[in-house]
C-alpha cells in the first residue's frame, strides 16, 4: 500500500513565477510487493524506489525503509519558464503558447497554461490549473489571480490500462504532451520567428547560471541535481536560482538563507501577486521599481510594428473616437488619467477588463474641436493631450496626439447620359465619415414628377434639378451648389459652354434661372428653362461643381444681391478643389 502526498506551489519571484511539485512518500506506507516475486537486497545495499523512498539491507538481513529525501531525493517537478523538470529528471521544453497536463493521477489534473511575454518567439508558465474529479471543478491560480472555481466540461477519462501516467511532469518527449484546446488559443501553436536578442551575452547568462554548482547551492547537490536546473536557466535566458532553492528546501529543508547576497542576486523589489492584468497583458516590474501591466509580445506586435499606440479613429456618424492600449501606454510611462482633449473636462474612459482606453467627441459635446479646410476635405480635428504641470521640472515625455474625421469634398467622375435615367448618384468613400451625392431631374416645382426616360422634354421647358446628400449632418456642414453649366460634349471643360450658375448664384443673364435653399442645409435646388445648342446635336450636358461647408460660425449661403463680378468659368473649374456632377439629355 502506497499513499502519496502532493504539495503544489505557484511561486512568485518578484514578477516572474515558477511551479513546484513535490511527492511526499511516508516510510511507513511504501509499497515495495514481495508477495508474487522475489526480491533479494545485496548487504548493506541500498536501493532508491521512483518515488523516493529507500529500501536497506543490514548485515544482520533487516530491511530498513525510509521515505524520501532521508537516503534518496524526493521526485519533484518544477515548471520554470518554458521549461520542466521532471520526476524523471527529464528537461521537456514547452515549444508554443498552448495548455497542457502536467500531471494526472487518481481523478486529479494539473494543468500549465503558457504564454508569450517580452518575445513572441518564447513562452513562459502563465497560469496552473488544478482539475478535480467529481463535480468537474477547476482551480486557477496565477501571478494576481485571486481562486477561480468554475464548472467546465466533463473532463477526459484515461484508461487504467494505460501504463504512461500523462502529463509533462512524466514525460521523455512521447505522445503524452498533448495540447489541451479548452484551455488554449486556437493559434497557439502558431510560431512567430524573431531574430536574437543582440543584448543577451550567451556566455555571461551560462556563467550566471552555473553559479548553482557552487557555493551556497552545494549542500543540495547530493539531492538535487542542478543539471536540469541549470539547462533550464540557460534555456530560458535568465536567472532562476529560487526555482533551485525552493527544491532544495522541499527536499532537505535548507532554505538557503542569504544566497541572494551571496551569489550577487538582488532581491526582487515589486510583487505581482495582488495586480490584475488583462488577458493581453502580463504583470513587469517597471523602470522605478513599481508594477505594471506590459502588453504580450505578439498582441502589441501589430501596433509596434507602426509605432501606433492604439486603434485608427473610428468615424460614425457626426461622432469622432479614438482607442488607445493601455499597456502601451503603460511601457512609456503615461498615466491615462493625465490625458484629456483640447477641452480639458473631455477625459479618456478606460475599460476594467481590456485596460483600453476611449476618447471622443461628437456634434453635441464637441470638446474643443477644430475645424479645418483644404482643397479637397473639410477636417474636424481634436488633440490627445497631458496636462501642464506647474512644476519647474517634470520626469515624462511632451504627449501630443491628433486625431481627426473628415468630409471628402465631392469629388465624383462625370457621368454622363440620355436621360433615361432620373437621377445620378454616386457614392462619396474617399474619406472616413461617407456620403452619398444625387442629382435628380423633375418636371414640376413640387419635385414629384422625375424625369423618366419616356418623358418628352421641349424647348421652353421648365426643368428643376435637385442635388441632395445622404450621410451629412446638416448640424456640422452644408452643401454648396458653386456653379453649374452646360456643353454639347460630355467634356465638363468643353469649349461651348453656357452658365446656368455662377458663384453660388443664378445667371444674371438668363432670368429662367433660380436658386434656392443653396448653402441652408445637405440639399439645394435650382431651376431653368430647357434649351439647345444652335446648330449642334439635341444632347445636352450639365455638369455642376459643388463644395462642402463647416456651419461651425459660418453662413455658408452665398450673397446674391446687387450686381456681381462674374468670374471666369474656366478658371473655377481648374480649381484644385473642383468636384462635378454632369447629367445629360436630349430635348
Amino acid at each position: 500500500v502506497s499513499c502519496s502526498q502532493f504539495a503544489i506551489q505557484f511561486r512568485q519571484f518578484g514578477t516572474q513565477s515558477a511551479l513546484f511539485i513535490g511527492v511526499n512518500t511516508k516510510g511507513d506506507l511504501v509499497s515495495t510487493r514481495m508477495t508474487n516475486s522475489s526480491v533479494y537486497y545485496g548487504v548493506n545495499e541500498l536501493v532508491c524506489n521512483p518515488d523516493g523512498s529507500s529500501v536497506s539491507c543490514s548485515a544482520e538481513g533487516n530491511l530498513t525503509f525510509s521515505p524520501c529525501g532521508v537516503l534518496c531525493p524526493c521526485p519533484t517537478c518544477t515548471v520554470i519558464g518554458s521549461t520542466v523538470v521532471n520526476f524523471l529528471n527529464y528537461v521537456v521544453s514547452v515549444p508554443d503558447r498552448c495548455a497542457y497536463t502536467l500531471l494526472s493521477e487518481s481523478g486529479v489534473e494539473l494543468l500549465a497554461v503558457f504564454r508569450d511575454r517580452r518575445r513572441k518567439d518564447f513562452s513562459l508558465l502563465d497560469k496552473v490549473i488544478l482539475r478535480l474529479d467529481g463535480p468537474g471543478v477547476n482551480i486557477t491560480l496565477g501571478p494576481g489571480l485571486r481562486l477561480q472555481v468554475n464548472h467546465p466540461q466533463p473532463q477526459r477519462e484515461w484508461s487504467s490500462s494505460n501504463d504512461t501516467i500523462p502529463g509533462l511532469c512524466y514525460s521523455s518527449g512521447g505522445s503524452s504532451d498533448e495540447v489541451l484546446p479548452e484551455f488554449s488559443s486556437s493559434s497557439c501553436e502558431e510560431q512567430f520567428p524573431e531574430p536574437a536578442d543582440g543584448t543577451i551575452n550567451c556566455t555571461t547568462v551560462t556563467e550566471r547560471c552555473e553559479l548553482l554548482y557552487e557555493a551556497p547551492f552545494t549542500s543540495c547537490h547530493n539531492l538535487t541535481d542542478p543539471d536540469s536546473f541549470i539547462g533550464a536557466c540557460i534555456n530560458t535566458l535568465c536567472t532562476y536560482p529560487a526555482a533551485y532553492v525552493k527544491a532544495c528546501d522541499f527536499q532537505t529543508g535548507d532554505s538557503l538563507e542569504g544566497w541572494r547576497s551571496e551569489v550577487g542576486c538582488s532581491p526582487p523589489r515589486a510583487s505581482c501577486q495582488d495586480v490584475l492584468c488583462s488577458d493581453h497583458e502580463f504583470c513587469v516590474e517597471d523602470v522605478s521599481g513599481g508594477t505594471i501591466c506590459a502588453c504580450r509580445a505578439i498582441f502589441a506586435s501589430e501596433y509596434r510594428s507602426t509605432g501606433a499606440l492604439g486603434e485608427p479613429t473610428v468615424c460614425d456618424g457626426s461622432s469622432a473616437s479614438v482607442t488607445l492600449v493601455g499597456c502601451l501606454l503603460e511601457e512609456k510611462g503615461i498615466d491615462y488619467s493625465e490625458l484629456h482633449l483640447n477641452n480639458q473636462s473631455c477625459r479618456g474612459q478606460k475599460d476594467n477588463v481590456s485596460h483600453m482606453v476611449t476618447f471622443g467627441f461628437d456634434v453635441n459635446n464637441t470638446c474643443g474641436m477644430e475645424v479645418e479646410h483644404n482643397n479637397s476635405q473639410m477636417i474636424y480635428k481634436n488633440s490627445i493631450m497631458m496636462s501642464n504641470s506647474s512644476d519647474i521640472i517634470t520626469r515624462h515625455d511632451i504627449f501630443n496626439l491628433d486625431f481627426s474625421c473628415f468630409y471628402q469634398q465631392p469629388d465624383i467622375k462625370t457621368m454622363s447620359f440620355r436621360i433615361k435615367d432620373s437621377s445620378v448618384i454616386q457614392q462619396i468613400v474617399s474619406g472616413p465619415w461617407n456620403y452619398t451625392l444625387t442629382m435628380k431631374t423633375f418636371s414640376d416645382a413640387g419635385r414629384t414628377r422625375a424625369i423618366e426616360p419616356s418623358t418628352e422634354l421641349r424647348l421652353k421647358q421648365s426643368v428643376w434639378v435637385e442635388l441632395k446628400t445622404d450621410g451629412l449632418d446638416d448640424k456640422l456642414v452644408a452643401v454648396v451648389t458653386d456653379s453649374c453649366w452646360a456643353t454639347d460634349l460630355p467634356l465638363a471643360n468643353s469649349s461651348l459652354r453656357y452658365d446656368l450658375i455662377v458663384s453660388g448664384c443664378s445667371n444674371t443673364a438668363d432670368q429662367t434661372v433660380k436658386v434656392m435653399g443653396n448653402g441652408l442645409g445637405t440639399s439645394n435646388y435650382f431651376s431653368f428653362n430647357m434649351f439647345e445648342f444652335s446648330g449642334k446635336s439635341d444632347v445636352v450636358y450639365l455638369h455642376c461643381k459643388l463644395n462642402l461647408c463647416a456651419k461651425k460660425g459660418n453662413t455658408c449661403a452665398p450673397s446674391c444681391g446687387g450686381k456681381r463680378r462674374r468670374r471666369s468659368a474656366r478658371s473655377q473649374y481648374e480649381d484644385g478643389s473642383s468636384a462635378f456632377i454632369t447629367m445629360a439629355w436630349t430635348n
